[in-house]
């Protein structure tokens, strides 16, 4: 019984924190993954640093697009960085200051 309730906590948690690393709150607006960054810009206002990570290629070869990692915070200790692939946010992360 208590190991059916330990599985359910780790997998209710792990649900949690997927959807935490897909979304983050800026004020009373939401960004999400596959935001453009100028909704992100408009709703977040502009970063503490926006940092030129370099180029990526298509799938398909024919196009290449930059890659921007942006900072934001620290906020309650906590820094964001938003990854950027062709002015599409592809991933936010978190970390705590030191």
């Amino acid at each position: 019984m208590i190991r059916r309730l330990l599985t359910g906590l780790v997998l209710a948690l792990s649900a949690s924190q997927a959807w935490a690393t897909d979304t983050l709150r800026c004020g009373s607006q939401l960004i999400n993954v596959g935001d453009r960054s100028s909704e992100v810009l408009q709703k977040c206002g502009e970063p503490v640093s926006r940092d030129l990570l370099g180029y990526k290629r298509s799938a398909d070869r024919r196009e290449e697009f930059q890659v921007e990692e942006w900072t934001y915070g620290p906020k309650g200790g906590m820094y964001q960085y938003l990854r950027f692939e062709g002015n599409r946010l592809k991933q936010i992360t978190s970390k705590r200051g030191n």
